[in-house]
């Protein structure tokens, strides 16, 4: 199908679109092409706002433009240096703040209660060391994706893409 065929909304109609109730944080995510993937599918998902954190990159950049393919301009984001303060002022606002990562105590994503009455906060960390010890401990709970084969992780851009779907499927209207 053509681009026109497929009616999506365009920028002005996306920023007017309500929103999940959901926002994602990135911290210390080092590839600015996962930062760009991030953005694209948090446009496809109506995701609220994106958060940017410590040494993750900002736009405009070339990796991210060629990643998001637009979407930086569509998907609200803002720059955050301090985590932790970002997160208590999310937590003000009645986030429920979930870092994914693997932890003894971590919900399986697919047992996950996703109540559509609530806001979240999504917390995705570095490519290499994950979430940061001390957000995990900020943090209202601990989600992880079910793995079966031989490695122990997944690209954070691919992890956010599954989860940020999950909260899609789980908190949008049926058609």
């Amino acid at each position: 199908m053509k681009l026109e065929e497929l009616g999506r909304l365009s920028v002005d109609e996306f920023r007017k679109t309500e929103k999940l109730p959901v926002v994602i944080v990135l911290d210390d995510v080092r590839s600015l092409y996962n930062v760009g993937s991030v953005f694209r599918t948090a446009d496809a998902f109506l995701i609220e706002k994106i958060y940017l954190c410590g040494i993750t990159g900002t736009p405009p950049g070339k990796e991210i433009r060629k990643t998001a393919l637009g979407a930086t301009e569509s998907v609200e984001w803002e720059y955050v240096e301090d985590i932790k303060g970002l997160i208590g002022e999310l937590k003000e606002k009645n986030h429920r703040i979930l870092s994914v990562e693997q932890t003894d105590r971590s919900i399986d994503l697919s047992e996950l209660k996703i109540d559509s009455t609530q806001k979240y906060a999504l917390i995705f960390g570095n490519e290499v060391e994950g979430v940061n010890q001390k957000v995990i401990n900020m943090s209202d709970a601990c989600v992880e994706i079910q793995q079966e084969g031989t490695k122990h992780s997944l690209n954070v851009s691919v992890c956010a893409g599954i989860v940020m779907w999950e909260f899609f499927r789980k908190l949008s209207p049926p058609n």
